[in-house]
């Protein structure tokens, strides 16, 4: 079985990840799975491509020129019928519609969409109907969570029988790092004592991920545990508004930005807390991140995240852009060492019970032979 994952890549996210995990994955089961990048003339993204190629998985670009690139359908079209493909699996917008096209006319058999999110555009009544349009020339989509499930039938308009839920995963074959060494090493790197309780933020620095909420929260709870550091691990345009406000609360010194990083498992397992008040997400994968190094964490009840952080054993959980509640989440957890390592175990059990990429694997490598048995 021959199938062509097709994605838009600007930068190295979720959905990114989780398909560093499926594909060698997938292979490893007998399925030929390959990748088409769909990349900017002035981001051809080397570095993940390399990182592809690195795990075995046969990975090629192709440029897209705009949201609107007339000379893509033909030119995928030609890709799709020279590789033969048995199966064409897109993944975000851009992939769905001209993947989805270029499939059809290259006479594909199967053409499958994974739905990784819930953004707040994919409301628009323009993006609803061509959307809805797309789930019309699909045999199966993957909703990475129950939510996005949802989100997809009654807001998209796909048939309930096209929807099958497979959560992302992780790799649980290792077993989670050295805490009290990733402690030092963390503490040593931003230059704070090595007992000084660490909260951190890892995500992108944009709207959706609520971090000025996160930030605002510890400035509220600041003043009651002096020695409390917070940590914000990525990059986006928000940073310099960030960087601003934990300034003027006076919080220069104990709010540390370490920008992108490559060390996640080392950096969650330096971590006490992750903070992840996102307005909407469709799944979390730096929750499982967290999970896997045992780390308690303090999220949002919205979209997908109930689903992996189970509340008040995993984690606490508090509505999106409520401030005074995750500050009250931040006392409960910074004041009780004991219940952090309680929750942090238990995050790692479930982790290894419902999210490992085993799992996920074998879920999509079923749905595919149920697929194409039914051609």
């Amino acid at each position: 079985m021959r199938v062509v994952h097709l994605i838009k890549v600007v930068g190295v996210a979720g959905a990114e990840q989780h398909l560093l995990t499926l594909l060698p994955g997938l292979r490893q089961m007998g399925i030929d799975a390959q990748i088409r990048l769909l990349v900017r003339p002035d981001r051809l993204m080397v570095d993940y491509v390399n990182a592809l190629k690195e795990r075995g998985v046969p990975a090629e670009t192709v440029v897209i020129r705009g949201h609107a690139d007339v000379t893509l359908v033909p030119r995928l079209r030609k890709l799709f019928s020279e590789v033969r493909a048995d199966i064409v699996h897109t993944h975000l917008i851009h992939a769905d519609l001209y993947g989805g096209l270029a499939a059809r006319w290259a006479g594909v058999p199967i053409v499958v969409s994974s739905k990784h999110n819930d953004d707040a555009f994919r409301y628009r009544k323009a993006v609803r109907m061509l959307n809805r349009m797309l789930w019309g020339q699909t045999n199966a989509g993957i909703a990475i969570s129950d939510a996005i499930g949802r989100f997809s039938i009654e807001v998209e308009g796909a048939k309930p029988q096209q929807v099958h839920q497979i959560h992302y995963g992780l790799d649980t074959r290792t077993r989670p790092l050295d805490r009290g060494r990733a402690h030092s090493t963390l503490r040593a790197e931003v230059g704070i004592a090595g007992d000084a309780p660490v909260v951190g933020m890892v995500c992108r620095l944009i709207e959706q991920k609520g971090v000025v909420y996160g930030l605002r929260a510890f400035a509220q709870v600041a003043e009651a545990f002096p020695t409390a550091h917070l940590v914000i691990a990525g990059d986006g345009g928000l940073r310099g508004a960030l960087e601003a406000e934990a300034k003027q609360a006076g919080l220069s010194e104990r709010v540390h930005f370490l920008g992108w990083r490559g060390d996640i498992p080392a950096l969650m397992a330096g971590l006490d807390i992750l903070l992840a008040p996102s307005l909407w997400e469709g799944f979390g994968l730096v929750l499982l991140e967290a999970m896997a190094q045992q780390t308690a964490i303090i999220g949002s009840r919205v979209s997908a995240i109930p689903e992996v952080v189970r509340e008040a054993e995993t984690g606490l959980l508090v509505p999106p852009r409520d401030v005074d509640g995750l500050a009250e989440a931040l006392r409960q957890l910074l004041g009780d060492a004991p219940l952090r390592q309680h929750m942090g175990l238990m995050g790692r059990d479930r982790l290894e019970e419902h999210f490992s990429a085993t799992k996920m694997v074998q879920e999509t490598a079923a749905l595919y032979h149920t697929l194409v048995d039914g051609v």
